[in-house]
């Protein structure tokens, strides 16, 4: 079984930066990408930023050039870095993970529990 764990986020003002990190546990012998969405209040969840294991990585509009995002495939681990946050950004982040590849087989894709993202004065 394989489960993502996120941590970080939390409130931050207007400019101020937040990192998120998100691992995945489990007997993984690999992960082709992760990523996180979000999803604010009355609107559609948006890709945020995907990362391949090859460390290519891709980025909303709305936030290239602010948000980084990266991985340790040794550690299983993806971090999204935010800089120059604004309001806009306030939202629940969910990570990703797709083609997890452990000793019980492929796992299409699994989900972290979320995380809020409060930008605001």
């Amino acid at each position: 079984q394989v489960q993502l764990v996120e941590s970080g986020g939390g409130l931050v003002q207007p400019g101020g930066s937040l990192r998120l990190s998100c691992t995945a546990s489990g007997s993984i012998f690999g992960i082709t990408s992760m990523g996180w969405y979000r999803q604010a209040p009355g609107e559609e969840r948006e890709l945020v930023a995907g990362i391949t294991s090859g460390g290519i990585g891709n980025y909303a509009d709305s936030v290239k050039g602010r948000f980084t995002i990266s991985r340790d495939n040794a550690k299983n681990t993806a971090t999204l870095q935010m800089n120059s946050l604004k309001p806009e950004d306030t939202a629940v982040y969910r990570c990703y993970a797709r083609s997890i590849i452990t000793a019980l087989g492929t796992f299409t894709e699994v989900w972290g529990q979320g995380t809020l993202v409060t930008v605001s004065s």
